[in-house]
């Protein structure tokens, strides 16, 4: 079969979108590609199973819509996927249904993502799409629809067509992460992605994935814990995660993000440290990752960490009032934060926050409570770097059904779940919500915080880094204007 992986190019005045890999949808001013992995999984595991594949990135390639679409209907491929979100699952029911009107040959579409994970019946009611996927193993699941559509496997749980499904939810304990081949990167064309990154330092940089996909997992708001919920968290073996930096150094990178929605603790953190060092890996290649402000505690890991050569860590602190991290089930307490923060960059790391604007329950008090925070943690100089975001309530999230039970949503239209506006009914408007926004980002704007960035250069990188990190703020700035 011919197969294209297929992120069709979505042209809008808001910016770029910002889709694969990505927990939260965004447009920005500043173009951002991330490398999909769970995608490129799928990819190489279907080239392995003699497909005929297709690497179809028509925003990383800068394609015009038309350009994308003749090109399909050239390549006339017997199977498309797609992967959606909440912002921009209308446009892709439109595109899937031009797609369905002019192909003269026997074409099937797949949709996935965490949006129609939530709701699949509802992209077959609204489109012509053939199976959507709910979970998110989309290399495991893709590659049985195929086996399926040749005579050759019944259907897993999560699948969802026209007259019929195959069960509510994928079995994660079907699937093996140990098992998945070495990700193709040729195929996937991992260069796309692998400059315009605002998270790089060093570049080519690219992305990993060893676990699926956070081992808490039950944050209300996030929009994978749809995809991969509390409970279900299951990695790769250290060992197959070595390897993959080794193959990855051999391609060039010079820095990798672990994006395991939080990089595994414990024991497995400890072999992959002490394999990194051993193999010598930490002194030809960077590692970043995700984690939990409370997920280490002892001073010893994240000295370990920075010796295997890990540099960026990005946290999700989210709010500076309990009460909300109560109500998110974060997990954290305020009095955490501060601790945990100091711990990691006293260990030579590089500590980047995140924080969202526009809580229900929040007073615009609160709300500035975090900016102050971020503030006073940039001028204390316990973390580097942060990114705002205003708090959207993804159809799937515990978030969204407290909306719906308690009618604190303003509206329902999807294409405005974009961070351009407040989704949620809450004491601040708009503006305001978005003047906080800003502010967190203005947050480091400090002269000391400045100072020390200044003094802290020591090569040409770093000077092209910050330069880079500097273009990115202004454009996040443009990301949330009037």
């Amino acid at each position: 079969m011919k197969i294209f992986i297929s992120y069709p190019p979505l042209i809008s005045e808001k910016g770029i979108p910002l889709l694969g890999q990505n927990r939260q949808f965004q447009w920005f001013n500043s173009p951002t590609y991330i490398y999909p992995v769970i995608p490129a999984y799928l990819a190489t595991l279907l080239k392995e199973n003699g497909e005929d594949v297709v690497w179809d990135d028509g925003i990383a390639e800068g394609l015009s819509y038309e350009t994308w679409l003749a090109r399909i209907i050239q390549a006339k491929p017997d199977l498309i996927v797609i992967e959606t979100k909440t912002p921009v699952v209308k446009k892709h029911w439109e595109i899937i249904n031009e797609l369905k009107e002019k192909a003269d040959w026997a074409l099937k579409i797949v949709l996935l993502g965490d949006h129609v994970t939530a709701q699949p019946e509802e992209s077959l009611e609204k489109s012509q799409v053939d199976y959507v996927l709910s979970g998110g193993d989309y290399d495991f699941g893709v590659l049985n629809l195929v086996k399926y559509l040749k005579g050759e496997s019944e259907l897993e749980p999560g699948w969802y067509f026209k007259g019929g499904n195959s069960g509510l939810k994928q079995d994660y304990h079907l699937h093996d992460l140990n098992t998945l081949p070495e990700i193709d990167r040729e195929l996937s064309k991992w260069q796309m992605y692998a400059y315009k990154n605002g998270n790089f330092k060093y570049t080519p940089g690219t992305y990993m994935m060893s676990g699926r996909d956070c081992w808490w997992g039950r944050c209300t708001f996030c929009s994978w814990t749809t995809l991969f919920p509390g409970g279900n968290f299951r990695t790769r073996s250290a060992k197959l995660a070595l390897d993959e930096v080794g193959h990855l150094i051999d391609l060039g990178v010079k820095e990798i993000m672990e994006d395991s929605g939080s990089l595994p603790i414990g024991a497995w953190l400890q072999e992959f440290c002490s394999g990194m060092i051993e193999r010598g890996y930490h002194k030809k290649v960077t590692m970043s990752c995700n984690m939990r402000i409370n997920g280490i505690t002892n001073p010893e890991t994240w000295k370990l960490m920075k010796q295997a050569g890990f540099r960026f860590v990005l946290f999700g602190l989210e709010s500076a009032n309990q009460n909300t991290l109560d109500k998110i089930n974060k997990n954290l307490k305020v009095a955490e934060i501060e601790p945990g923060l100091k711990m990691c960059k006293e260990a030579g790391l590089e500590p980047h926050i995140t924080a969202m604007i526009g809580y229900p329950w929040e007073s615009y008090e609160d709300a500035k409570r975090t900016v102050d925070l971020a503030k006073d943690l940039f001028k204390k100089n316990y973390v580097n770097t942060l990114q705002g975001t205003i708090l959207i309530p993804y159809p799937g999230t515990p978030l969204y059904k407290y909306c719906q039970e308690n009618n604190l949503l303003n509206f329902t239209d999807y294409d405005r779940f974009d961070q351009r506006e407040q989704v949620m009914k809450c004491p601040l408007t708009t503006e305001q919500v978005k003047e906080l926004t800003q502010g967190l980002y203005k947050a480091f704007m400090t002269p000391k915080f400045i100072l020390n960035k200044i003094t802290s250069i020591r090569t040409w990188g770093d000077v092209k880094f910050l330069w880079r990190a500097g273009v990115k703020v202004l454009g996040h700035l443009m990301d949330f204007g009037k």
